[in-house]
């Protein structure tokens, strides 16, 4: 797996619009598309309208609501026109996702109310690849995309779900259109963009799986680092995330967040829970930051924004952390935000807890 970019948008509308010019001279208004209510003609048409409005709402960084626009087509567009208009509203959010800025979100309603580029291209990808398929089972046409590409959007947008043992399979099943050895059948399912946490000179950026696998194996994970990061605790911590993943049991708001600080766009330490809440919603939260940030109050802030965002969910009711007992200044972090000592001064390690 690896994180999703503008290219791999360019390849899912090449891969579509190859595979349904095989049908150009069906009638698709005639034809329902497997699974949906719309006709053919209608859901190429969604397919298109969606592109568009993922490209409009980055671009224009939407905040609260999708940019007031819609898609018309001119009267008696004909099916090549629209594997046309594909194409291009396809090319439109390729370029909006490679030209944003790094950090750059727009609105999308679920489930934190904004996107990333990454997120917008992994959007458009899922909706021209599953719609494909729906059009092609309709029309009588083959069609499969790449395994690479169906895996890296699996990560992306479905971090919540365990890998099996074919991409496509897997994300089709997800997804409620097919079945899976072993699994039970999917009949609600929603895609999961990254979470970001704001803080006053930071902002808290969940880890995707891509970029938690890249961390773990020495990379930057997308990131630009200050000198020295990612320091040791990051790693280990996006190991944890992957594994989690691999094992189908990652919650990505329980993941491991990139501190990115707001003056220069750098990565400079991360900060996760050691797993999801336990049956009495206690959860383990860890933090670690690069030399060349400490001392400034990072770590601090980002701490009070995260245990902050935890302690106001119904499912989190404390959150502790563990300090080495030589480790002053991080002592010092945890009782400025208000976490308490709970462990006994005898132990090699202080524990310390923070209740709602």
């Amino acid at each position: 797996m690896r994180p999703i970019n503008g290219d791999d948008v360019t390849e899912a509308v090449a891969g579509c619009t190859a595979a349904l010019r095989a049908a150009v001279d069906q009638d698709w208004r005639a034809v329902r598309a497997k699974g949906l209510e719309w006709d053919c003609h209608a859901t190429a048409v969604h397919v298109a309208d969606d592109l568009i409005a993922y490209a409009a709402n980055l671009a224009g960084r939407a905040q609260d609501a999708y940019v007031p626009f819609e898609l018309t087509l001119d009267e008696g567009t004909d099916n090549a026109g629209l594997l046309h208009v594909i194409e291009t509203t396809g090319a439109l959010l390729a370029a909006a996702v490679r030209t944003a800025e790094p950090g750059v979100r727009g609105f999308h309603p679920y489930p934190f109310g904004s996107a990333d580029a990454e997120g917008f291209a992994a959007m458009g990808i899922a909706e021209v690849l599953l719609h494909t398929r729906d059009m092609a089972e309709a029309l009588g046409i083959a069609y499969e995309p790449p395994a690479e590409l169906a895996e890296s959007l699996l990560a992306c947008l479905f971090p919540h779900v365990q890998p099996g043992p074919a991409p496509w399979p897997t994300l089709l099943w997800a997804t409620g259109r097919g079945e899976l050895p072993g699994r039970a059948p999917v009949a609600e399912w929603r895609w999961r963009n990254n979470l970001v946490v704001p803080a006053e000179r930071l902002t808290l950026t969940g880890l995707r799986p891509a970029a938690a696998h890249d961390l773990r194996l020495g990379g930057d994970g997308g990131l630009t680092w200050l000198e020295g990061g990612p320091y040791e605790g990051t790693r280990d911590a996006v190991g944890m995330l992957v594994k989690a993943y691999q094992a189908g049991v990652h919650r990505p708001e329980f993941g491991v967040f990139a501190l990115v600080r707001h003056e220069d766009g750098r990565a400079i330490g991360g900060i996760g829970f050691h797993g999801v809440p336990d049956d009495d919603g206690r959860v383990e939260i860890g933090y670690d930051l690069v030399e060349g940030a400490r001392g400034q109050g990072y770590a601090t802030e980002a701490l009070r924004a995260l245990a902050d965002w935890a302690l106001a969910r119904e499912d989190v009711s404390s959150l502790f952390a563990t300090v080495h007992r030589d480790n002053t200044a991080s002592q010092a972090v945890v009782t400025r935000v208000g976490f308490v000592p709970v462990s006994s001064e005898d132990d090699a390690e202080l524990a310390y807890e923070l209740r709602r």
